[in-house]
């Protein structure tokens, strides 16, 4: 695979798929917005830069997100923005160009861009998680090789793992040196626009997690991401995977052929990702409250028939009512939220990955359950309490306002909240710990 992304000149087909009812919404404006040459700007090097970036590219997603999720566009330009930006490897080695920075401060940056726009911080989460694939599950050998070609490369992840659907099988090539991978899942965000896929299917019982190009041969697309109500940019159809080989040196965690196991450790990508999801639902929670609160104080009137009339919408006494209490909430559930990411970078980034205990990980995993719990309770509440303190022109496409809620409304049907809140309390009742799961 050469270091060119297909990306770069792979035409945006527009909307795809089967029509859907917001397709048939007449659209005159679409996504015509140039990003500025990050290229010649110095790379963020530290935390507070590439958190700065990132809040850069959300305001430039920001411009346009509304028509580009109208129009279910493939986001192929948005992608290589976020390369072109150096958000893309802020979780690499240093020693191969990366950022070097943690987990905790890669979740911050995906809540940034996901303020501007909740498919592409979504796109960027999964991103970083992916890239852990190697070192969570993977030799130490495996690891390096696979952050090196990421990093270098500014190659972006994708995966087809969607435990819901059946398995991927796995058969061996005559010779025994290879993996052959087939099968199909029905959920595969990000692989379309992506540079690299984890594969993760079966073979005599044993679960083989492996990395390989995306765009091969043997990978098709369903182009069947139609999805009606929200996370449309994700691009999250379905994928078909067809005589794929991998060698045998690519399965993760194995030496000649045999799983090297690393106990809790080789777990903590679920409770990793469910952080995922909970910090792009705070990103746009921030970005509606943010945005909302801009278009309050420069087009919201106030209401002529009160007894007493305000000179602006601003001085409504509900109105004020209701931001204070959004905006505490989300105050509340940024500092809840970013105590569970601290918790998943004390467990991600230990240096002996052995000596993780399923007490810890459990632990951990109970702190990101009650934090996804509020954060799609707060998320839904602000993205469509908003509208009370907008007013009625706020609901037009033109305002840009729906996506946000749509989003969060989308996505938090991913798994069950009400079995996150039965997690927390069993921990509160019996202080039983979660078990882990695909989802947990």
């Amino acid at each position: 695979m050469s270091s060119t992304n297909v990306s770069h000149s792979e035409p945006n087909p527009g909307t795809n798929g089967a029509p859907s009812a917001l397709d048939a919404v007449k659209v005159i404006n679409k996504s015509t917005v140039d990003y500025p040459d990050f290229k010649s700007k110095p790379r963020p090097k530290t935390a507070d830069e590439f958190i700065e970036r990132a809040k850069e590219v959300a305001e430039l997603l920001a411009l346009d997100v509304a028509q580009r999720d109208l129009n279910n566009e493939i986001p192929y330009k948005q992608i290589q923005l976020l390369k072109d930006a150096g958000l893309v490897r802020a979780l690499g080695p240093v020693k191969y160009g990366g950022g070097g920075l943690e987990i905790d401060i890669g979740y911050k940056i995906e809540r940034e861009v996901a303020a501007g726009d909740g498919s592409i911080g979504q796109l960027l989460g999964y991103h970083y998680l992916w890239s852990y694939t190697a070192q969570v599950v993977g030799t130490p050998e495996q690891a390096d090789f696979e952050a090196k070609r990421y990093t270098e490369n500014d190659y972006f992840y994708g995966a087809a793992v969607n435990p819901r659907d059946e398995d991927l099988q796995i058969t061996e090539s005559e010779d025994g040196k290879y993996l052959i991978y087939n099968g199909r899942k029905a959920f595969s965000t990000g692989s379309k626009i992506s540079d690299l896929t984890v594969l993760e299917g079966v073979l005599n019982g044993a679960h083989i997690f492996a990395i390989t190009e995306s765009h091969q041969e043997g990978i098709k697309y369903g182009d069947d991401w139609n999805n009606v109500l929200g996370m449309r940019g994700t691009q999250s159809g379905s994928i078909t995977i067809t005589n794929v080989r991998v060698p045998w040196s690519s399965a993760l965690g194995f030496v000649d052929k045999q799983f090297r196991p690393l106990g809790a450790y080789n777990t903590i990508l679920l409770p990793t990702i469910q952080l995922v999801f909970t910090n792009f639902y705070l990103g746009i929670a921030q970005g509606a409250l943010a945005k909302a609160s801009r278009y309050t104080v420069a087009n919201t009137r106030p209401w002529p028939f009160a007894g007493d009339v305000k000179a602006k919408g601003v001085g409504e006494f509900y109105v004020q009512d209701i931001y204070g209490s959004l905006q505490a909430k989300v105050w509340g559930l940024e500092a809840q939220v970013d105590a569970a990411g601290v918790s998943i970078r004390n467990l991600i980034h230990r240096e002996n990955r052995e000596s993780l205990t399923a007490e810890e990980r459990g632990q951990t995993a109970v702190r990101v359950a009650a934090a996804k719990v509020q954060a799609i309770e707060i998320g839904l509440e602000v993205t469509s309490k908003i509208y009370e303190v907008m007013g009625a022109r706020s609901i037009s496409l033109k305002a840009g306002f729906d996506h946000f809620w749509r989003n969060i409304r989308t996505h938090s049907l991913h798994d069950p909240v009400a079995h996150k809140k039965a997690e927390v309390g069993r921990y509160v009742l019996k202080g039983e710990l979660p078990s882990p799961t695909w989802y947990t």
